[in-house]
């Protein structure tokens, strides 16, 4: 069996500078400039997502990152007072309330979440477990 020396993630953006801004500046997460135009976004435990520049992006159709917070009500006003939108789904099999939080714990379906979308439309959330 072979034995990786680190193990970590990747996703593409359209717009680098953008990207930067959205993760180091809006969500205050530890960013930097890689080689070759890419990012490194340091995560909490010494993780990290490298971030590439893709001129055909697409945005995923899932949930890129997690962000687990203390108070999910506390993190949804701060990325909206940050212009950041996280009522982005409609849907019955989602029920969110206003602000776009799914109250999982009480409708039985898991952690309170809500999700938005960096500036390359891939989808993100935060959630409270």
């Amino acid at each position: 069996m072979f034995t990786p020396l680190d193990i970590f993630s990747g996703f593409s953006v359209t717009d680098i500078a953008a990207a930067k801004a959205f993760y180091g500046d809006t969500l205050g997460l530890a960013v930097t400039e890689g080689p070759m135009g890419n990012l490194d976004l340091a995560l909490p435990g010494g993780s990290h997502v490298f971030i590439y520049p893709k001129p055909d992006h697409e945005p995923a159709t899932f949930t890129i990152l997690n962000l687990v917070v203390d108070d999910i009500d506390a993190a949804v006003a701060d990325l909206n007072a940050a212009g950041v939108e996280t009522n982005i789904y409609d849907s019955p099999d989602l029920p969110t309330d206003d602000k776009g939080v799914l109250r999982g714990k009480q409708a039985n379906m898991g952690p309170d979440i809500a999700w938005f979308r960096d500036p390359a439309g891939n989808v993100l959330s935060v959630l409270q477990d």
